[in-house]
This record gives structure tokens, C-alpha cells and sequence, in this order.
């Protein structure tokens, strides 16, 4: 898949409108706790610079009530941010197109930057607006995406935006063309052998995904809650375990294709088991066919995360996308930290999905030690399932 490059585009004094992902985590009193995601965008922002352009920022943050602002939702702190990291003034609109944004966009001079209001204020953002969509493309002679995140996602900024610039005039920025060369020579031309390590709660969420990589890979490694909906397709009893009844029958054909395409496919062989949800249960080690009656598995045991060490050992490139246990609560967390060092320590590429896998390596600082870390976990399960995100489209060439 290629896309236009940035530095395709003629940005010499330009102005141009930078979609980036800024939706950082905060503290209970509003202070980034990880500026990754900016510091992401840096490149593409430093290049601009570099060609004397003058720039608009635009990003989303939180959850807010569509069309209503609110100060916990403002994107103020990434404004702060962004001043320490570039060491520059970055002026702030109040608004996304409303008076302060156009005044301030209209009188950006080179080397300038603007950093819009949260988009997500504006509820003609999540709706497509078309109306919304020209307001924001009026602010610029082009058009760059940068914000992998989102780009899943049909919105104004990411899609509709688009439509206003020509072939010449919008382009993806540095971070965008990186997370889709990765995903794009991690699914068509991989080193092997190559396993997939596919987790998290439900099949349902990786069902497409799995359909998706199964020809193109050599191992699938199962973990999370979804493992149960597998292990109940071939009859085993997983007690009141997550199992997703209506996908059994889609989990038994998962393990009959890959079967049939000689793709080795694993399920756990023991897991932590606990009396109910909660952090204070009753824990017991057990082999993943005697969970007891009542009892439900939270994390894969000890022996699995052997036999999966033994299963990595030879592979050249790895894609992890979902956690093996309930990694929020710490008694269930210990699976998937040891597999990421498993996976940390390979002589291999490896590729964390984003989402949760990222957060939970992250959180145990084992992400500098990984090949490549995807920003955008829903964005890349999309292209895992062989989608193409509606954010790329319009910049394919």
C-alpha cells in the first residue's frame, strides 16, 4: 500500500492543517502522564517547520458530550506540552472554527503554529459534517495526516476533510506512512516463521483478524478471555470462564483452517483460576480442561507460558495484539508480563497492536525493547483485518 508522502507535497510557506493524535492520558488533576502520542507527531511538525510553513494543529481528546465543552476535555495541556517539547509558543484557539480559531488561522505568519480546541467539541466531527468538514479545510492550502489512531474512524478531520484538497495538496505524514509500511510488510512479505499472538477478552472483537492472518502466518498463540470460547469448541468444561456461546461453532472452523493450512495453533494448558471477578479471589493453578464448576480462568498459568517460550524460540517476526489475562488487576497481570519479556527478548521483529498490549508494556517498560509499538489499537485491528482505514484511502496513490 503506498501512500503520498509528505514530503511529496510542495509545503514551502504553505499553511498547512496537521490531523494528529493528541488523545493523551491525564492525572486526576489534568497533567499528562504519557506524551508519547505528541512526541509521535514532532516529525512531521519539525519538517513542516523546516519548509517555513505555517501550521494548524487539530486532534481529539477524551470522550466529551458532542457539541458541549468542557474544561476536563480541553486541549490546553497538550498546548503546554507541545511548548516544552518544540520549545516555541503555540498559540491556542478557544474554539475549533468558531471566531477565535478563524481569526487566529487567518493571520498565522510562517513558522507559526496553531493548535485548534478539541475537534470532539464539535459534533459535526464524529458525524462527517460536510459543513464542518469545508469550515476546517478553509484553514489551510493542505492537507496531512498524521494521526494513525483515528484513522479508522469516517470523521470530518480524518475523511470528509479530504475532499477539499487535491491529489497535490494532502499527503500522510511520517508517523501514518511508518504504521502502515509496518503493518503492510508484517502481513505480505514477513520474515518466518511469523506467529500471531492474539488475546483480550472476546472472539467476537478478533474473529475477522484471525480469519485474516491465518494464511499468512505460521503459529497462532492464543490467550485472554477469548481462549474459552476455543477450548469449548473442542469440548473441554471452562466452568464460568468468559465464553462467547453464538462464535463456538466460528472458533471450531478457526481450528479446523488452521489445520488445513499447517498453521500450528495454540490454546492454553493451564490457567489462574478465581472463585469470582475481583482482585481479592481465591486463585488456583489449573490445567485448562479442569476448571472447576463455578471457577473462572483470569490469566494463563505457568505451564502455558513454557510451552508458548518454547513455541517462540525460533520465529523471526511477531505481531502481539491482546493481553493474556485481566492485566489490569496485578494477581492476573503476571501471563502477560512475562510474555512480554519472552517477546522482548527474541532475536526477531516484533510488533505490539496497540491498545492494550501497548499500555501493558508500556507500564512494565518493556516498549523500547519491542521493534515497533502501533499507536492506534483500533486502527490496527482494522488492518489485520485486511480493511483499508477510510483515513488512508484518500491519500493512497
Amino acid at each position: 500500500m503506498k501512500l503520498l508522502s509528505v514530503k511529496e507535497c510542495d509545503l514551502f510557506q504553505k499553511k498547512v492543517f496537521i490531523r494528529c493524535d493528541f488523545n493523551v492520558p491525564t492525572d486526576e488533576f489534568g497533567n499528562i502522564t504519557d506524551d508519547r502520542r505528541i512526541r509521535s507527531a514532532l516529525s512531521t511538525i519539525k519538517y513542516c517547520l523546516d519548509q517555513e510553513c505555517s501550521i494548524i494543529l487539530a486532534s481529539h481528546f477524551g470522550r466529551p458530550k458532542a457539541g458541549v465543552f468542557s474544561t476536563e476535555d480541553s486541549l490546553s495541556c497538550v498546548s503546554r506540552r507541545l511548548h516544552q517539547l518544540l520549545k516555541m509558543e503555540i498559540q491556542f484557539a478557544s474554539d475549533v472554527v468558531g471566531e477565535s480559531a478563524k481569526t487566529l488561522a487567518k493571520g498565522l505568519k510562517s513558522g507559526e503554529i496553531l493548535l485548534l480546541e478539541n475537534l470532539r467539541f464539535e459534533a459535526g466531527e464524529t458525524k462527517n459534517d460536510p459543513e464542518f468538514s469545508a469550515a476546517l479545510a478553509s484553514f489551510a492550502d493542505v492537507y496531512i495526516n498524521d494521526a494513525f489512531g483515528v484513522s479508522h474512524r469516517a470523521h470530518a478531520s480524518v475523511a470528509g476533510i479530504t475532499e477539499h484538497f487535491d491529489m497535490a495538496h494532502k499527503a500522510a505524514g511520517f508517523l501514518l506512512l511508518k504504521e502502515i509500511e509496518f503493518f503492510d510488510t508484517l502481513l505480505e512479505r514477513p520474515v518466518r516463521p511469523f506467529a500471531a499472538i492474539v488475546g483480550g477478552s472476546k472472539v467476537s472483537g478478533k474473529l475477522e483478524a484471525l480469519v485474516n492472518l491465518l494464511p499468512r502466518v505460521d503459529k497462532v498463540l492464543i490467550g485472554g478471555g477469548m481462549a474459552f470460547t476455543f477450548l469449548k469448541a473442542l469440548g473441554h468444561d471452562v466452568g464460568n470462564s468468559l465464553v462467547e456461546d453464538d462464535l463456538i461453532d466460528e472458533a471450531g472452523k478457526i481450528i479446523e483452517e488452521a489445520a488445513r493450512l499447517g498453521v500450528k495453533f495454540y490454546l492454553p494448558v493451564d490457567v489462574v483460576a478465581a472463585e469470582k471477578f475481583s482482585a481479592d479471589s481465591h486463585t488456583r493453578m489449573v490445567s485448562s480442561q479442569e476448571i472447576p464448576s463455578g471457577w473462572m480462568g483470569l490469566d494463563i498459568g505457568i505451564a502455558t507460558v513454557e510451552l508458548y517460550r518454547e513455541v517462540l524460540e525460533d520465529v523471526k517476526t511477531v505481531l502481539w495484539n491482546g493481553p493474556m489475562g485481566v492485566f489490569e488487576m496485578e494477581k492476573f497481570a503476571k501471563g502477560s508480563n512475562k510474555i512480554a519479556h519472552i517477546v522482548a527478548e527474541l532475536d526477531a521483529t516484533t510488533v505490539v497492536g496497540g491498545g492494550d498490549t501497548a499500555d501493558l508494556v508500556q507500564r512494565i517498560g518493556m516498549d523500547d525493547a519491542m521493534s515497533f509499538i502501533s499507536t492506534g489499537g483500533g486502527a490496527s485491528l482494522e488492518l489485520l483485518e485486511g480493511k483499508v482505514l477510510p483515513g488512508v484511502k484518500p491519500l493512497m496513490k
